[in-house]
């Protein structure tokens, strides 16, 4: 299981750093891939995926109460390092994010090997919720310990803006509708949308992979170990609990956990450079996070497969 489902994604992460090592792509290529993925081949994947589901037979609030419930109770903990352990403001926005925020390439990758079409489209729904909720907490975490207070309710309006327009929400949302109210695809469209979403894997795994780098751990490793322990240990237990009080079992559950032990996610350092948070101390923990979630994703396969 683990053969098959984790050390795919991780070997193609790894092409990815050797590729972008080699000079055979650079920094200007994996920007226009992150665009072209983020807003155009990624929420086609997500349509497809979730629109061309079954409809469930009622909408999946247990899943939906865990998945809040465990990132709400995660987000709430870090408040709390971050006043325990005396964290500076510069990179408390940073350091909370990381433990809940996810890479939902790796997330998506990893379950549909695991769990091919139908956990692919588990996840969808789950995403529909965790993707904006995610990103509303780590704004407001931001702007608390931001340096720069005066710009607070200009930076909000314009964050809340950019969620309502973020093209992974708006596929989420378009394939909910289309698998509830509309017919099955034409099989034209459905050859259409299969073979645009069949680059999004293999291009993000590679952008991930060029982008990884370890200059950010220097005089952050501390901080960026407790993130990272946070992130793919503490929450999938968190995320466990949750699962328990909820009532979610079987396949569910199985699609839960391994999006609770995924890595952090790249897109928190665009965001805290955004709204002056620690954009070094970001990219650490994306490492990390990035190397250790193939133990803890292999850990859920082999407890929970």
């Amino acid at each position: 299981m683990i053969l098959d489902s984790v050390l795919p994604v991780f070997l193609l992460i790894a092409l990815g750093a050797l590729l972008r090592r080699r000079g055979l792509t650079d920094h200007a290529f994996l920007a226009a891939g992150d665009r072209l993925i983020y807003f155009v081949f990624f929420p086609l994947l997500l349509f497809w995926k979730i629109g061309g589901a079954p409809a469930p037979e009622a909408a999946p609030w247990r899943l939906w109460a865990a998945g809040a419930g465990a990132i709400v109770g995660m987000w709430l903990l870090t408040l709390l390092l971050i006043a325990l352990l005396r964290i500076p403001p510069a990179r408390a926005g940073s350091f909370s994010q990381a433990a809940y925020r996810f890479n939902t390439y790796v997330a998506l990758a990893v379950v549909f090997n695991a769990q091919g079409d139908a956990g692919a489209a588990r996840l969808g729904e789950l995403l529909a919720v965790a993707i904006p909720l995610c990103n509303v907490l780590a704004v407001m975490t931001l702007i608390w310990f931001s340096r720069r207070p005066a710009d607070h309710g200009a930076r909000t309006r314009l964050t809340l803006l950019a969620l309502v327009r973020n093209p992974l929400i708006l596929g989420c949302a378009a394939g909910m509708l289309w698998s509830r109210l509309l017919p099955p695809w034409p099989t034209a469209v459905d050859n259409t949308l299969r073979l645009a979403s069949s680059l999004t894997l293999p291009l993000a795994l590679l952008s991930i992979g060029g982008s990884l780098t370890f200059a950010g751990l220097r005089g952050r490793l501390g901080t960026a170990a407790l993130a990272t322990l946070l992130k793919v240990a503490v929450l999938p237990l968190l995320g466990w609990w949750a699962l328990r009080l909820a009532g979610v079992t079987g396949p569910d559950a199985l699609t839960a956990m391994l999006f609770f032990a995924m890595p952090a996610s790249t897109a928190m350092y665009v965001l805290a450079r955004q709204l002056d948070g620690d954009g070094d101390l970001s990219s650490a923990i994306i490492v990390l996070s990035t190397l250790a979630s193939f133990v803890s994703l292999s850990l859920v396969l082999v407890l929970g497969g």
